[in-house]
This record gives C-alpha cells, sequence and structure tokens, in this order.
C-alpha cells in the first residue's frame, strides 16, 4: 500500500475515533457504540500492521466485557472479522478486518470527506482532480513507483508458465517480459491464444494429471463455470488475499472474479465496453453525445453516408460468441439480465449465483426491444456488420469510416496510439445508452488471472507471488505506459503519468463511482458460454432474415431453458 494511502486512511480513523470521543462527551446520555469502536481499533492495527487480539477488541469496544463479547461475536457471524490462529495448537487468534469490512469502509470513509467538503468547504482542488470514488484517487493523485525487483528470486523449475489471451493488453506484458523476469529472478513462459481457444485449453490443462500452466488468464464471465467444474483453485487456499488490496479494484470487476463467496482470480483487465463516438463529426452535425438508444440511433441515421463509405455504428455481430455478447449487453441496456436475478438498487444481485435456482429469460419484453434495437443499428451499420467481432469492429473506426462503434476500452490503442487515425484526439467514451425508463450500463468485461487447481503444491507459492506481481498497481501503470488500455484498480487510473496518457481513465473511474460498472449483464454461472452461444446463433439468423423477432426470441428461450434442464437447474 503506497505510503500516502496508508497516511489518508489513518487520517480518517484518527477523525472519528476524535469526533466519537467529541460525541460521548459532549452528550451525558450518549453511549459507546462497541461495533464502531472495535472497527476502528482493528482497522488501525490492520494498516499499523500490529497484531490486534480478541481480548483487545473487547477493551477498545468500551462497554462491558459481556456486552463487548456479543457485540464481537456478531461481527463474526456478519462475515465482518476474521479470526486467524496464532499457534499451532489454534487456542490463541489475532483479528482481522474482512474483505467485506475493508470494502465497507473505504465507501463510507470516501462519503465523509465529500460531506465534510460540501458542508464545511475544503481547500481549491486542481482542475485535473476529480471526486473519484475513494479508496482508487485516494482524493489527489500521487505517482506510482516502478515496478521493484523481488527480495527473494522465485525458485520454480522451468520458470513461470503462463496462459492468456492475445488482446493488446497481454501482448504488451509478453513485450515487456524482460522486465518482469528481473522482477520475478526467472523465466516466464507465455502463450495466447483468441477467446474461444484459451477456453478450450484452460480446460483441457484441467483435465491434465497436472497442470502446464502456473497462471491462467480468465474471461470474466468463466469465473463460475471454471470453479464449479474444478478448473481454478480459490485464492485463499495459496495466498493472504489482502495483500492483493481488494479496495484498491474496481468494486465490480473484483466481485466478478468470486464464486460462492470465495476470489478465484484478480483483476488484471478491467475493460468494459463502452460507446466510442467521434467528438468532431457530432460537433459538426450540432449532435449532442446520445444518453438514450433512441439518441444513439438518431444520430446513427444523421451520420451514415454509405454512398461514400462511411456508416453511423460498428458493433459486436458475428455469428456466435461475439454477437451473443452483444445480445446479453443490450438486454442489459433495456434493464433486464440474461438470468431472472433479484432486482438491488443499482442493478441485480449477484452474491448468490452460485445457488443456481436461476432461470433464462429472454422472451420478454425487455428481449422485444433488444431484438428491434438490434434490427434497427443494422440500418446504419457497414454491409458485412454481420461478421464483425472484436478487432473488426474498431478498425473501420479507427481508419475513419465510421461515426461511432461499441467497442472495449482494451481496443482504444487502435485509435489513441495512432497519430495517423481520424479519430486520434477526437473520440468520446460513453457507457452504454439505456432503453425508455433505464440506467446507463457499462458492461465490465475483461480477464483475471487465476492459479489452475491441478497446480503441483510446490509450485503454488511461486505462481501466487508472480500473480501478485502481474497484478500489482505498479506493473497495471507500466502496462498502460506501454500502449495498454485497460486498469482495474482505481490507484492507477489516479496516477498523475497514467491520467495524461488518455481520457478513458478518467471515464471509466467516474462510471465507478456513478456504479455504471457493472457485471450483470453477463453474470459467471457455469451456463453462461452456452448462453452466449445460443443468443450468438438465434439472433444472427433474425439479422440475416431468417426469422422474426418473435420466433427468435421464442426459440433462444427454448434452447436456454431446456440448457438448464439438462444441467439440473429446472
Amino acid at each position: 500500500m503506497a505510503p500516502r494511502i496508508k497516511t489518508e486512511m489513518l487520517q480518517d480513523l484518527s477523525f472519528l475515533e476524535a469526533f466519537g470521543d467529541e460525541l460521548e462527551d459532549a452528550i451525558e446520555l450518549f453511549s459507546p457504540n462497541p461495533y464502531f469502536r472495535m472497527t476502528l481499533h482493528l482497522l488501525r492495527g490492520h494498516l499499523d500492521g500490529k497484531i490486534v487480539t480478541p481480548s483487545s477488541l473487547i477493551a477498545a469496544a468500551r462497554v462491558p466485557y459481556a456486552t463487548a463479547n456479543r457485540r464481537l461475536k456478531d461481527m463474526l457471524d456478519a462475515g465482518l472479522v476474521e479470526q486467524r490462529p496464532r499457534t499451532r495448537t489454534g487456542k490463541s487468534f489475532s483479528m482481522h478486518p474482512s474483505e467485506k469490512l475493508l470494502e465497507q469502509w473505504m465507501q463510507m470513509s470516501g462519503r465523509i470527506r465529500r460531506l465534510a467538503e460540501a458542508q464545511f468547504g475544503g481547500a481549491e482542488k486542481k482542475p485535473d482532480v476529480e471526486d473519484y470514488y475513494y479508496g482508487g484517487s485516494y482524493m489527489a493523485a500521487h505517482s506510482i513507483p516502478p515496478l521493484q525487483v523481488l527480495a527473494e528470486p522465485l525458485k520454480v523449475a522451468g520458470g513461470i508458465r503462463v496462459l492468456v489471451h492475445g488482446d493488446p493488453t497481454f501482448m504488451v506484458m509478453d513485450n515487456l517480459k524482460r522486465q518482469f523476469e528481473q522482477t520475478i529472478g526467472t523465466q516466464i513462459q507465455q502463450r495466447a491464444f483468441s477467446i474461444d481457444r484459451l477456453r478450450v485449453e484452460a480446460i483441457r490443462n484441467a483435465e491434465r494429471k497436472v497442470s502446464r500452466y502456473d497462471i491462467i488468464a480468465v474471461d470474466l464471465p468463466w469465473v463460475g463455470g471454471f470453479a464449479e467444474q474444478g478448473v481454478l483453485m480459490p485464492l485463499d487456499e495459496v495466498m493472504d488475499v489482502a495483500r492483493v488490496d481488494p479496495a484498491d479494484f474496481h468494486t465490480a470487476g473484483w466481485k466478478a472474479v468470486h464464486w460462492d463467496g470465495r476470489p478465484y482470480g484478480v483483476p488484471a483487465q478491467t475493460t468494459p465496453e463502452l460507446l466510442f463516438y467521434r467528438t468532431d463529426l457530432f460537433a459538426e452535425a450540432g449532435l449532442a453525445p446520445p444518453t438514450t438508444t433512441d439518441e444513439l440511433l438518431e444520430a446513427a441515421r444523421a451520420l451514415h453516408d454509405p454512398q461514400r463509405g462511411f456508416y453511423g455504428i460498428a458493433w459486436n455481430a458475428a455469428r456466435g460468441t461475439a454477437l451473443g455478447h452483444t445480445v446479453l449487453m443490450t438486454l442489459a441496456d433495456f434493464g433486464q439480465p440474461v438470468l431472472d436475478l433479484p432486482a438491488i438498487v443499482g442493478g441485480f444481485d449477484t452474491d448468490d449465483l452460485a445457488r443456481g435456482a436461476f432461470r433464462p429469460q429472454i422472451d420478454t419484453e425487455a428481449g422485444r426491444a433488444a431484438a428491434e434495437y438490434l434490427l434497427n443499428l443494422l440500418r446504419y451499420s457497414p454491409p458485412d456488420i454481420l461478421s464483425m467481432s472484436w478487432y473488426e469492429r474498431i478498425r473501420p473506426y479507427a481508419a475513419g469510416t465510421l461515426a461511432m462503434a461499441y467497442g472495449y476500452t482494451l481496443l482504444a490503442p487502435y485509435f489513441e496510439l495512432d497519430a495517423a487515425s481520424p479519430a486520434h484526439g477526437r473520440t468520446g467514451y460513453l457507457p452504454h445508452p439505456p432503453g425508455p425508463d433505464s440506467a446507463p450500463v457499462a458492461p465490465v468485461g475483461g480477464y483475471c488471472l487465476g492459479i489452475p487447481a491441478n497446480l503441483p503444491p510446490e509450485r503454488r507459492a511461486a505462481a501466487a507471488e508472480a500473480l501478485l506481481v502481474f497484478t500489482s498497481p505498479q506493473a497495471q501503470k507500466l502496462f498502460v505506459q506501454n500502449g495498454g488500455r485497460t486498469n482495474p484498480r482505481y490507484s492507477v487510473a489516479a496516477d498523475p503519468e497514467v491520467r495524461n496518457l488518455s481520457p478513458i481513465f478518467e471515464a471509466v473511474d467516474a462510471m465507478s463511482w456513478r456504479d455504471e460498472l457493472q457485471f450483470w449483464p453477463r453474470p459467471p454461472v457455469p451456463q453462461i458460454c452456452d448462453i452466449i452461444q445460443i443468443c450468438g446463433e438465434e439472433f444472427h439468423d433474425m439479422l440475416r432474415g431468417i426469422n422474426t423477432p418473435a420466433e427468435t426470441l421464442a426459440n433462444a428461450q427454448a434452447r436456454a431453458d431446456a440448457l438448464f434442464r439438462s444441467s439440473g437447474h429446472s
């Protein structure tokens, strides 16, 4: 944890402790809150690196022993406090804040600072320092230092073996291999595959007696299936998860790597799918950036000029996986996930996906709106749109033949790093414009890095250490400085050197602050890849004119229902 971050956290704790003292002293009938007092004591011990015992926690509560003991048990039962054995006998424990408590405290701490500034004023901010989600920007930008060589080189036969996706960010990692090898003190062997081949290889690797890889990249929607199928091991079995600093990750990205309450990977890329649009062309046409699906279609219509080889918009429309992802995200644009997840404030609840009692919902009112929207998009798209996938939709945008494109942030280097591109320096970034009565969503994509479940025990410690290095703020900053445009950490986006490289980081941080970054559009259940494939096939037939929207929705719903029945989740 950076010194400045730690300092500001301790400042907040000191303020809350002093404020609590003032309340208790000022009002005679005001009694101490044991939950509050024990939380402050626990967090201070965590930040100072000091051991906190049950006895010291109870003493910090400022209430009678029996009361404090009951309140401590409440906190343990609620998953706010973890106790870890201090001795081999297991009779002595140290107490630690859980990830849940750390996350809740970080959010509250940020709100306290903003409330104080709003009510009482504060120092004038620098123009380039925005009011980001506290815990990421830490209220003012600071520079992340370079990677430091490990004190002890990793000792593992044959070096660290990594399986990744062949995208720009992981290719940057490959280009920097020599630097990472110097950092960890051993060789790195990296293999890269396309998305579908990557999944096949990860599953095939799990069927081997011994894993060929120490670390594998996992597309976020695969997490649930890989956890259930034994492809990945829970990270808390091989490392102290607190070392990755969970509170520093975009909330949606960190939640997406969990299954049944346990983390199975560390975010390596948080790359939401956004709407890229040409700011210069919109200004010339007198168009405002689209904030709804209707406004997007109107802008696409106004700028569409096929006679001169210029088109309104491009998107993932190739048959199968590519279009399937688009269908699920378009459902989200109209306010509905592909499964009947319970609605909560700000979206849908994904905490209990592992219980499996969910049903596909495709043939719905939102499904009909999504189908009609895709048919309307088709009218303002390039003639080869039905074969366009991940990269094909961005290349023409970078070449200057598109007004808009849906695209992941990891593809932004195609125009951000090419000064000759007409879109260079003339691109705006928006979450998906929503349908009527729906909220903007920036569906979170990207990859986490996990450890295969069949990795031999003697390699696990080295794999965990390498994983910490590859996902550290220092590594993430290095990826960005060398052309990457994905970032899972708040601290990296707050780095002034990073923010000066691209407006995309500021835009994504703001979306996270507004709760627009969401991973519920593609819930990582074991059946999600099959659902994506079904939608990618059925909707492609609709776009080709073979089936009507009604037939498409009915067919996709029937196939998805059959899928869930066959997997025992009817």
